[in-house]
């Protein structure tokens, strides 16, 4: 009796507890960025204010077969200026990128970790397709020289979950350690889970977010093959328009996007600078196609909605929709549909945008660092607009401001995310 008395109690208490359904907050306290529109994030944001774009002809190698010929590379990223030569040798493109993006998190997070008790600090972090270019210089190893000539570093460096691992070796961080792989809702789908993580107590301190470095001969091929790349080649600045009539694919981007997310009272115990709360985690699967989203947006509009009901709001708190965006037809028109289909009367009213008119279309790292753009947004009072519309598509009637940053209060904001493969990832966060 007294067993079921105290379970009782328990669970009204764990009702009556705030956001994430957790015992405890998840604040956001560090960020890092860095992309083709800037290497830390005050270039990021500066971009994304100002329409500079950082999409042209790619230079990594000659694109003139390819159908598609620009992406959003990040130009003049040295290795050497971040690693020495023999860790170079150990690390694909694209877990450079995410250590580079959690150097600048932590060291913004103010976080010493000489004071903290590392095994509750964890890593969350995830790619969509790992490490490409290693696959592709170590193939061509295997064809011209043979299986013994293959690097013995081959597999570290082309598996995913290896950003967390030496992300984690990085900080000595000794807590959860683990990968997500769930296409563009990757980052999202990190940060996510890192909050559930921290809201049921496992760890105090999780590095998370995701990477990207696919634009490869073939990482464009594949994409191209698809037929999901804009062909605008003579207009690189302007060929990724999200919500635009004339759109004509996504610009494929790299880079990383990192978060330090962490405890709301270990942080306020430091005097942490904290960005913003996490308080709606929603998360769904289509279970429709390989690649197209689910009719009228249905599984966007579970994500979205669990997400409100996870954060105990109605749509009409939410300031700002930081959207998927991706610059492709169906894509646009789905989540057009999905907004309406979640918000109600309040659709036509809440500023949309899509950052990925300035960024391209980082896959794995768009939703992390998308809610950076958001965090930012909230922090300046200035939605970034979705730059390159200029002619309105009738079957994309929302708010997306277009072309010109706007001033705004916000206080509650939303992104979102969706993946190849049917997944969808929805985050809440609340300004502090």
């Amino acid at each position: 009796m007294k067993r079921f008395f105290l379970l009782f109690f328990y669970k009204k208490d764990l009702k009556e507890r705030t956001p994430m359904d957790g015992l405890r907050r998840v604040v956001i306290t560090g960020i890092g960025v860095l992309s083709s529109c800037g290497k830390n994030v005050e270039q990021f944001w500066s971009s994304l204010i100002e329409g500079q774009s950082g999409i042209d002809r790619i230079t990594a190698f000659d694109p003139t077969a390819f159908p598609s010929q620009i992406a959003g590379g990040i130009k003049d990223f040295n290795a050497l200026e971040h690693f020495n030569s023999k860790e170079v040798k150990k690390m694909d493109r694209m877990i450079q990128f995410a250590v580079v993006a959690s150097r600048q998190a932590m060291k913004d997070s103010g976080i010493i970790l000489e004071k903290e008790d590392l095994t509750r600090i964890g890593v969350l972090f995830g790619s969509g397709i790992g490490g490409l270019s290693t696959i592709e210089t170590e193939h061509n190893v295997y064809l011209s020289r043979g299986p013994t000539k293959i690097t013995p570093f081959f597999i570290p460096m082309e598996i995913v979950d290896m950003t967390s691992g030496i992300i984690s070796i990085e900080f000595h961080a000794k807590g959860p350690n683990f990968s997500i792989v769930s296409a563009c809702a990757t980052g999202s789908h990190c940060i996510g889970e890192s909050a559930r993580i921290i809201s049921t107590g496992d760890a105090d301190v999780i590095i998370t977010g995701a990477a990207e470095a696919a634009i490869t001969p073939l990482g464009m091929g594949g994409f191209c093959s698809m037929k999901a790349l804009s062909r605008n080649n003579e207009n690189p600045k302007s060929a990724s328009r999200p919500f635009d009539l004339n759109r004509d694919g996504f610009v494929m981007a790299e880079g990383s996007g990192a978060l330090i997310l962490e405890e709301y009272e270990h942080a306020t115990s430091r005097g942490a600078k904290i960005y913003g709360e996490l308080i709606g985690y929603g998360l769904s699967g289509d279970a429709y196609h390989i690649t197209q989203p689910a009719p009228e947006g249905e599984g966007a509009v579970r994500a979205i909605n669990m997400a409100l009901k996870k954060a105990r709001i109605n749509p009409e708190a939410i300031d700002y929709y930081n959207a998927h965006g991706t610059s492709t037809k169906y894509n646009d028109e789905m989540e057009t549909l999905a907004v309406k289909n979640s918000f109600g009367s309040h659709a036509k009213k809440v500023p949309v945008s899509s950052t990925k008119s300035i960024t391209g279309h980082m896959l794995a790292a768009a939703g992390a660092v998308e809610l950076i753009a958001v965090v930012k947004a909230m922090e300046t009072g200035l939605i970034p607009p979705t730059w390159n519309l200029t002619t309105p598509d009738p079957a994309c009637d929302l708010d997306y401001v277009p072309n010109c940053p706007r001033e705004a209060n916000l206080n509650i904001c939303m992104s979102n995310s969706l993946g190849f493969g049917g997944h969808n990832a929805t985050l809440i966060v609340k300004k502090m």
